[in-house]
């Protein structure tokens, strides 16, 4: 009996072994797929109804969020209640939403959340949702600003596009 036991048990541990080693595979994931599978950890509104848009400008950029269909007010509520919260995170460097959607190392980000004082953000609703404006004088800042959407408008995917 207690060697019919250690027999299962060893086979019960290469089978895990097995399915852990050929599983992983299973498991990878585009940047695209982890960002909307994760988004609702983040963000209260439905990445699916909704669509981000980045616009690079000269003195840093425009982040806007709107609802795919103009009569989705639940979803424009979320969008404003997230961004209003966010543009008050930022300005103080606080970037850590961003940061556990994307990750840590995401382009620009260190830059930010270090210099946060020397980006002005602020926010303003939209008829379909809101915005976010960084600007900054500094070169370094606005090119970091340009990173952080391009890695965020990489990542988004087909829920995401450049203005």
């Amino acid at each position: 009996m207690r060697l019919q036991a250690r027999s299962i048990c060893s086979v019960a541990k290469m089978l895990a072994v097995l399915l852990l080693s050929s599983g992983s595979a299973a498991f990878s994931q585009t940047p695209q797929e982890h960002v909307h599978r994760m988004s609702h950890s983040v963000m209260p509104f439905d990445a699916s109804k909704t669509i981000h848009m980045f616009k690079m400008t000269e003195s840093g950029g425009v982040q806007q969020v709107v609802a795919r269909e103009p009569g989705d007010t639940d979803q424009v509520s979320l969008v404003r209640q997230h961004l209003k919260h966010e543009a008050g995170r930022f300005q103080h460097g606080d970037y850590s939403d961003p940061a556990k959607l994307h990750g840590t190392d995401m382009p620009g980000l260190k830059e930010l959340q270090a210099e946060a004082s020397r980006i002005r953000v602020s926010y303003v609703e939209l008829p379909m949702g809101a915005a976010i404006t960084f600007q900054t004088d500094d070169l370094h800042l606005i090119t970091a600003i340009h990173r952080w959407f391009g890695a965020q408008l990489s990542e988004h995917g087909a829920d995401a596009r450049a203005e």
